[in-house]
């Protein structure tokens, strides 16, 4: 309204028009929004007739003055206003798209993905795109604040054969040699931290060619961050500090004080270590109550594990075949499910009742804290498979009884990971971060003897059950260096073949430093409310990690191949 009777210009595309007899209007759409243009066919009988041949999308420019609408529409920003227009300019006409560039829209997301310029018209589409600049611009102005300074590091790097697999490019000018796409920045750095900047960040794309997923594209952005002369303490609060701002800024939500878990009470209470913490069903060992009773599923089990689901005694027995089937899918793996009602009118009920007496089964309620109306269910086997199982059956539950809201956020802190991880089959140890995380003080020690019992000076922040970031104190020491890689298989020639530079510069005072990464693309998708990173991404790939839209990847023709040195084996 503060431009009421005003001339004013506006250029857009034309969302849709209304031919009412005397009256057209049009609806111009720019990224600002949509803007209603009045035509009247008895004042301006030529301008009107140019504006009804006027086709979806095409790219206009209006001069008109501003009026007040006789019929307000109060759903959009500019719904009490309307422009009577008197000069209409062609910029550009438009083929009729594909599908119905509105919020609702009629094409599927291959067909928007193949047409992603247009799909990002869309409101919806640019409401997440503008979402995202919002947070980066947050995230910039507090560590710029907290004095961290911004600094580029390579996209052309050294393949290492630690994480996920590389995206690799060829050298034409060092024949048959190859660059690496950088997985993290890790190591630059760790040397930025060697070389004095003191806080550095960097909002910055990583590559790795690995299976995907929902939240996993195949280039992902990452804030990544480093700070020296600090310990996990200071990190931490600088980081929970700077989510919390983005939160406040972002969405005008207030976060809690982030609580401190650690590694092995998430496994042990809820069977993973990203908890989502909005609602409660953590896990009770019942081996000593469930064992010895002459049931063989439960005997020759390594752990018995159960959740209370409050109020749940009223599932019927096609609910509760529902989740039997659930927990014996493929991606879930368990081999059944056992459950145990404990009706209003106080009987027991359970699958395994010839087994176990209502004596027994009461001993499972109390010691699993559950009250007349409440259900309990249990999974057995191999202790890891059936956390596994069980933190997917009760994620599971929490979206079927409407316990994870999206608008409902419980942050918290993963603390004290295991250094490394063993692997059952061939008994080779692995970073479960990475090479460059040190140890916790007080294990070091045990490097020598019981590997596998060090915890890491590492973190992760968890929101809603989603891994935000994660990071570390490093490894500063050549020593501790040297002898974490050759616990990892290394021996001294490949170890400096490949971490070399990094373990030189450690020689030249090197400041204790450690940092964090988060993933940017999963920080817009949990503000923004949904499950996919690929809505927050302008130009992302589908489920193939093909880019639909440019057709990529694609061959390179013969003499590029030629150039480059590469021969493709024939068949």
């Amino acid at each position: 309204m503060n431009h009421l009777n005003k001339e004013v210009t506006l250029c857009g595309w034309v969302q849709k028009s209304r031919d009412l007899g005397g009256l057209t209007f049009i609806d111009l759409r720019d990224r600002y929004g949509i803007t209603q243009l009045t035509f009247n066919m008895e004042d301006k009988p030529a301008l009107c007739k140019e504006a009804r041949a006027l086709g979806r999308e095409y790219v206009i420019q209006v001069k008109g003055t501003v009026r007040e609408r006789s019929s307000k529409n109060l759903n959009i920003l500019t719904g009490e206003i309307e422009v009577d227009v008197d000069v209409i300019s062609v910029l550009n006409a438009s083929k009729t798209p594909p599908f119905t560039i509105e919020d609702e829209t009629d094409g599927g997301e291959e067909l928007r993905m193949k047409y992603r310029y247009l799909d990002l018209r869309r409101k919806p589409v640019q409401d997440k795109i503008l979402l995202r600049s919002k947070i980066a611009q947050s995230v910039r102005n507090y560590l710029a604040n907290a004095d961290f300074i911004e600094i580029e590091t390579p996209y052309l790097i050294k393949s290492t054969p630690e994480g996920a697999r590389d995206f690799v490019v060829p050298s034409r000018m060092n024949e048959g040699q190859f660059y690496a796409l950088p997985q993290s920045p890790q190591t630059f750095k760790q040397l930025l931290m060697v070389s004095g900047y003191d806080k550095y960040f960097q909002i910055v794309k990583c590559f790795r060619d690995e299976d995907l997923r929902a939240d996993r594209q195949p280039e992902f952005t990452q804030i990544d961050c480093e700070m020296s002369f600090v310990e996990q303490e200071d990190v931490l609060n600088t980081f929970e500090k700077m989510v919390k701002t983005i939160f406040k800024e972002v969405k005008q939500v207030d976060l809690p004080v982030f609580p401190r878990m650690t590694y092995a009470d998430a496994m042990k209470k809820y069977g993973s270590d990203k908890p989502d913490i909005r609602f409660g069903m953590e896990f009770y060992e019942l081996n000593h109550l469930a064992q010895g009773k002459g049931f063989k599923v439960f005997d020759e089990a390594e752990l018995v594990v159960g959740i209370n689901v409050k109020g749940a005694a009223s599932y019927s027995r096609k609910q509760l075949d529902a989740l039997t089937k659930y927990v014996q899918t493929p991606q879930v793996g368990a081999k059944g499910l056992v459950y145990v009602k404990l009706n209003e009118d106080g009987t027991i009920k359970s699958s395994v009742d010839k087994f176990y007496t209502a004596e027994q089964l009461q001993e499972w309620a109390n010691g699993m804290e559950a009250n007349k109306g409440d259900l309990l269910l249990i999974i057995s086997g191999k202790a890891n498979q059936s956390r596994f199982a069980m933190n997917s059956l009760r994620l599971h539950l929490g979206n079927e009884l409407g316990l994870r809201p999206k608008d409902k956020f419980a942050p918290l802190w993963v603390i004290d990971f295991p250094l490394l991880e063993q692997d059952e089959e061939t008994g080779d140890l692995h970073a479960m971060h990475h090479p460059f995380t040190s140890p916790k003080a007080e294990d070091v020690d045990k490097l020598s003897t019981t590997p596998t019992e060090v915890r890491a000076n590492a973190y992760d922040m968890v929101i809603n059950g989603v891994e935000l970031g994660g990071g570390s104190i490093r490894i500063s020491q050549k020593e501790m260096q040297q002898k974490m890689l050759r616990l990892l298989g290394f021996s001294d020639e490949e170890a400096k073949a490949q971490f070399g530079f990094l373990m030189d510069a450690f020689e030249y005072g090197t400041p204790p430093h450690g940092g964090i990464a988060f993933g940017f693309d999963r920080l817009c998708a949990l503000i923004g409310g949904t499950d996919s990173i690929r809505d927050y991404i302008a130009f992302p790939k589908n489920n193939a990690g093909r880019d639909v839209m440019i057709d990529a990847p694609a061959k390179l023709d013969e003499e590029q191949m030629k150039e480059l040195g590469i021969k493709l084996q024939s068949n």
